[in-house]
């Protein structure tokens, strides 16, 4: 049996979460190279989407915390596809009232618990990539990469090295 190896940067979809105002560099260096970026809500600053953009496209959804002219501006949900995967991203997965497999979705990503976690039920991969901003309680601070392979998403929680 091959070990896992996840594929090269550019071949990845980076999903970050929960950054709460605070955009770490680890975060950046880690995100650096994907294709693109996906922010399932709580940025806190609307200055970090600009940033991630440097890096690549990013798709963003406003989460709870998420308030003023810029985040009314952030849709609440998202569904899209991208590196032939249909995503939708929604901040707090008990919010969510549609049936994945129904919509024909093969990822749903979400946030807000700032507990990273990855659960395949069904033809359905749930992703959340923890959080990357300030520590809450004892969780770690991490971001996930998201990716297809024979045909099934993938994906893998990165801690951050803080």
């Amino acid at each position: 049996m091959q070990p896992f190896r996840p594929p090269l940067p550019r071949k990845r979809i980076g999903v970050i979460s929960d950054t709460h105002g605070l955009l770490r560099p680890e975060a950046l260096e880690a995100l650096e190279g994907v294709d693109r970026i996906l922010h399932a809500g709580d940025i806190g600053d609307p200055d970090h989407l600009e940033v991630l953009a440097r890096i690549a496209p990013v798709t963003a959804i406003r989460g709870n915390i998420d308030r003023g002219h810029w985040a009314q501006a952030l849709p609440e949900t998202v569904s899209l596809t991208t590196r032939g995967l249909q995503i939708h991203m929604i901040h707090d997965r008990k919010a969510l009232r549609a049936d994945p497999e129904t919509e024909g979705w093969d990822v749903v990503i979400s946030g807000h618990s700032h507990k990273p976690g990855i659960e395949e039920t069904g033809a359905t991969l749930w992703l959340n990539p923890g959080a990357a901003g300030p520590r809450r309680f004892r969780l770690p601070i991490t971001l996930a990469f998201l990716w297809k392979e024979a045909g099934h998403p993938r994906a893998m929680i990165h801690p951050l090295p803080i």
